[in-house]
């Protein structure tokens, strides 16, 4: 059969034969070709695509201040994270871990002596069992607007009998899916934790099994160390290019570093590369990073004031971990993408001798010289439950 089941009434598919009907459900190269889809909304610009996402990062890092803030962006048509414009849509915050005294308080903090906008709307309690008919019925009205869900923990159901948890996980995921599916270009960011133990892929953090990430459109993570203003935004989706942006939250106020998420791109790429190293390595980094063409050992240890037998290991201890290439005879030169590397304690100290050397080629005639330096450690249908 050639036709579309879109070619057929429904009495037409109810009166043919049981196969033919089912394949009549495949669609072909011609009728993708002819279809005229909406463009993909974003609730801010390549960083919150629409569909359904998890805000992940662990417990009082400030998730719900990152919500808090994008959303009243949002409901006022100002910028959110300090720098990326959006158009004024309505929105919709479950705050479920707050009260209204909270609120107010926050959106003041953030606010200050503006009025909060009228497209905000807010709730602090409800009976899990209406949330997503709640947010089905507010869609319904408001069908390309933002919903927060701060946090699913308040929601989430215990497993069905004889069901895993991978299973429950992708199956909840499923059900808050299906409502931004049926409502085309609404969004709906769904505020998780992330697991105590360090995990290699920052998506494996996600608290619970693969089935949340797996059902999710996107996922935003939000990281910095505690008490420190400097954090990672870390994006990755369906329908949103894989990235990672700096970020400061500075009184419970989260902007992106630089005037724009290529800068924000830029000054993450380099904050990873010099994670963890003193200021010597940091300042050989930079140099070289100014330098796109490469640069010598030589210039290196001008820029430092050091002789070349001092600046020699420090260039081979930043390649091997890295923070930089080596892309010819004695020439170093940027990265040109972030490698994952485990920070550790990266300034040579006296008096200890490098054990496994990484010899330049400007080095060959003194292989045998020993350096003062240490190694390195290498571093939904409406009214669905879930």
């Amino acid at each position: 059969m050639s036709a579309s089941v879109f070619e057929y009434t429904p009495q037409e598919l109810a009166e043919m034969d049981p196969r033919d009907a089912l394949l009549a459900q495949v669609k072909n190269g011609p009728w993708l070709d002819a279809q005229e889809f909406p463009p993909l909304q974003w609730a801010v610009d390549g960083l919150i695509p629409e569909g359904f996402g998890l805000i992940t990062g662990p417990p009082k890092l400030g998730k719900s201040w990152f919500v808090l803030g994008v959303l009243l962006a949002i409901a006022a048509g100002g910028r959110a994270v300090g720098r990326i414009h959006v158009d004024p849509k309505p929105v919709l915050y479950l705050a479920l871990e707050d009260g209204d005294r909270r609120m107010q308080s926050r959106v003041k903090a953030l606010n200050g002596d503006q009025p909060t906008p009228n497209g905000f709307n807010f709730l602090t309690a409800a009976e899990p069992s209406t949330v997503i008919q709640m947010i089905d019925a507010w869609l319904s009205y408001n069908p390309e607007g933002v919903v927060a869900l701060d946090t699913l923990g308040k929601v989430m159901p215990q497993a069905l009998p004889g069901e895993g948890a991978y299973q429950r996980d992708y199956r909840v995921g499923g059900v808050l899916k299906k409502l931004t599916d049926t409502y085309s270009g609404s969004t709906l960011m769904v505020v998780h934790h992330v697991r105590k133990q360090g995990s290699g892929d920052w998506m494996d953090s996600t608290s619970g099994t693969n089935g949340l990430n797996g059902s999710a459109d996107w996922t935003l993570n939000l990281d910095r160390a505690r008490s420190e203003g400097e954090a990672i935004v870390r994006v990755t989706g369906r329908d949103v290019m894989e990235g990672e942006y700096a970020a400061t939250l500075q009184d419970g106020s989260w902007s992106l570093a630089g005037t724009d998420l290529d800068e924000s791109a830029q000054i993450a790429r380099m904050t990873t590369k010099q994670q963890g190293l003193g200021d010597d390595s940091a300042t050989i980094i930079e140099y070289v990073n100014e330098h796109p063409d490469g640069v010598k050992a030589k210039q290196v240890a001008e820029r430092m004031d050091w002789t070349q037998d001092k600046v020699r290991p420090y260039l081979a201890r930043l390649v091997d971990s890295g923070r930089i290439s080596r892309a010819g005879r004695g020439l170093y030169t940027p990265v040109t993408s972030v490698t994952s590397v485990t920070s550790g304690q990266d300034e040579p100290h006296e008096n200890v001798t490098l054990l496994t050397p990484t010899v330049t080629d400007e080095q060959s005639a003194d292989q045998e010289q020993q350096t003062n330096v240490t190694p390195v450690t290498d571093v939904t249908q409406k009214g669905e439950q879930p």
